[in-house]
C-alpha cells in the first residue's frame, strides 16, 4: 500500500500533542489502549501519511500558493 502524504501542518500538529498527551495518560497507569492510541497519532503526525484518510479520501494538506 502506497501512502501518500495527507496530513497538513495543522492536523500534523494536533496529532503530536494528542499522541504525546495519550503516551503520558498510559504511563500514568491507565492502560495499554491509551498507548497504541498515542503511538498511531505520533507516527502519522511524524510521517504526515494517515492510511485512515487515504481510505476515505481525504486530505488537509493546505494548498501551495
Amino acid at each position: 500500500m502506497n501512502l501518500e502524504v495527507n496530513v497538513g501542518e495543522k492536523d500534523r500538529m494536533i496529532r503530536l500533542g494528542a499522541g504525546a498527551l495519550l503516551i503520558v495518560i498510559a504511563l500514568l497507569g491507565y492502560g495499554v489502549l491509551f498507548a497504541i492510541l498515542g503511538l498511531a497519532l505520533l507516527a502519522t503526525g511524524y510521517t504526515r501519511k494517515c492510511p485512515g484518510y487515504q481510505v476515505l479520501g481525504k486530505n488537509t494538506l493546505e494548498p501551495k500558493s
